[in-house]
């Protein structure tokens, strides 16, 4: 390359006299890494899985391209091709057909749930080698979609905040009798967390933690995972609210992340959930100060399909940028990261 003198000069020359100069950091591959403050670590992550019933069923979910459910003896190999990348915990999500949802959600606390055979399977097979975490959130046993219970007021059907209390704390016990390490509530309702640390308890569960989605936003970014749980609201009648905004939170709001944060530590979360990551990097930077609990943030659906589709348009280098876009949950705040990419960038070497 032939290198020109520029057509227009300037009329004095630059004194320049630099004595600080940050590129000095960043002159080769091994300088960068060597003075680098942020990495991520197979251990930073948490695996989620759809787990249903059924027996051989591996069912690929098409708006999470690369990602399925699987039936319980089709999850074993998969934990354990987590726990040999030397991933350390994993979240379960039961998947249910629709004939075994109802308005109350019991088929959540059923003992026989894929969740609850997982965990059974799971810790037969790997004893307390591997972490497990399970989801509890009404809104994929309900036939109306929601996170709550239903219930009629003045203004139409409403969530029954207080009423669903009482189904998610039996649904967190079910988990921990099946052999539970932590429980993930995700379903927003007021006290909840409050709710199943006094079940877990008085239950002889002293040492089943608790992982609260602390600040869950109301997103547009969750549109893969209800295809993937079976989960969208509203399903079936005109009368049942369209959204979750009731209860899930406003993105407009960043204070309220703060409060409802304090809430779930008082109530006796022993960590907290910051939901979706990448839109609210904001939020979990403003959290990390307040709080000296491990921090979760969930790279949720949304995200992961809109880098699956925009690397298969061609329009950017999918492993430079899951690597860039995790670190920055990291370097945000995060001490551990739920990604449905963890087992592929592992595997293949982005990080």
């Amino acid at each position: 390359m032939t290198l020109t003198q520029p057509k227009r000069k300037l009329n004095q020359k630059l004194d320049l006299k630099l004595s600080k100069r940050p590129r000095r950091l960043r002159s080769s591959e091994a300088m960068r890494e060597l003075v680098a403050d942020t990495f991520l670590q197979p251990k930073d992550f948490i695996a989620p899985f759809f787990v249903v019933s059924g027996k051989g069923e591996v069912q690929p979910i098409t708006a999470l391209p690369g990602v399925s459910r699987f039936s319980v003896d089709q999850l074993m190999p998969q934990l354990e091709r987590a726990l040999n990348l030397g991933i350390k915990s994993v979240v379960l999500f039961g998947v249910v057909p629709e004939g075994q949802k109802s308005a109350y959600a019991g088929a959540a606390s059923d003992a026989s749930s894929p969740v609850n055979r997982a965990l059974r399977e799971a810790r037969k097979h790997f004893g307390s080698d591997l972490v497990l975490m399970t989801d509890v959130c009404l809104c994929a046993y309900t036939d109306h979609g929601h996170c709550g219970l239903l219930k009629s007021s003045p203004k139409g059907l409403v969530i029954d905040n207080d009423a669903s209390l009482e189904h998610l704390a039996s649904m967190a016990l079910s988990h921990a009798e099946a052999g539970a390490d932590m429980v993930s509530p995700s379903d927003m309702m007021d006290g909840r967390v409050a709710a199943i640390r006094q079940v877990l308890d008085h239950e002889g569960f002293t040492e089943v933690a608790i992982l609260s989605y602390a600040v869950k936003y109301a997103s547009a970014f969750y549109g893969p995972f209800r295809e993937a749980a079976g989960s969208s609201p509203s399903k079936g009648s005109s009368e049942i609210p369209k959204d979750r905004k009731t209860y899930q939170m406003d993105f407009r709001s960043s204070l309220e992340a703060l409060r409802e944060a304090q809430l779930d530590e008082d109530e006796g979360a022993d960590m907290l959930m910051v939901k979706p990551a990448l839109s609210y990097l904001d939020i979990l930077a403003r959290l990390r100060p307040q709080t000296t609990l491990p921090l979760v943030a969930y790279n949720v659906s949304g995200e992961y399909a809109m880098f699956k589709a925009a690397a298969a348009a061609g329009a950017l280098d999918e492993a430079l940028a899951v690597q860039e876009a995790l670190t920055s949950i990291k370097r945000a705040g995060a001490n551990l990261i739920i990604s449905y990419y963890a087992l592929e960038a592992l595997e293949k070497g982005w990080l």
